[in-house]
């Protein structure tokens, strides 16, 4: 089962501000995503309605699962000590 990948308008933004060496990083483990939604070290926001977050070296990747319809929803992207605020 492949799910299908949704960047928010602000995520999108939000990679394509980043140098192209994290560019291609982060895509490759928001495609990883797709493959397996909920990998071994992903962890749920405490506090949030079911949000998880993967860490990619200094960034992390804030999305949602759909399980109904097969999406990965990739809500904020962003370095640690900002993207928490951010979202």
């Amino acid at each position: 089962m492949t799910y299908r990948i949704e960047l928010s308008r602000s995520a999108r933004k939000s990679l394509l501000a980043l140098p192209a060496v994290d560019q291609r990083r982060l895509e490759r483990a928001i495609d990883a995503l797709g493959k397996n939604p909920r990998p071994r070290g992903a962890k749920k926001l405490e506090g949030g309605a079911g949000e998880l977050r993967v860490r990619v070296g200094v960034y992390r990747i804030l999305y949602e699962v759909v399980d109904d319809v097969l999406c990965v929803l990739v809500l904020a992207i962003g370095a640690r000590n900002d993207v928490y605020r951010r979202y």
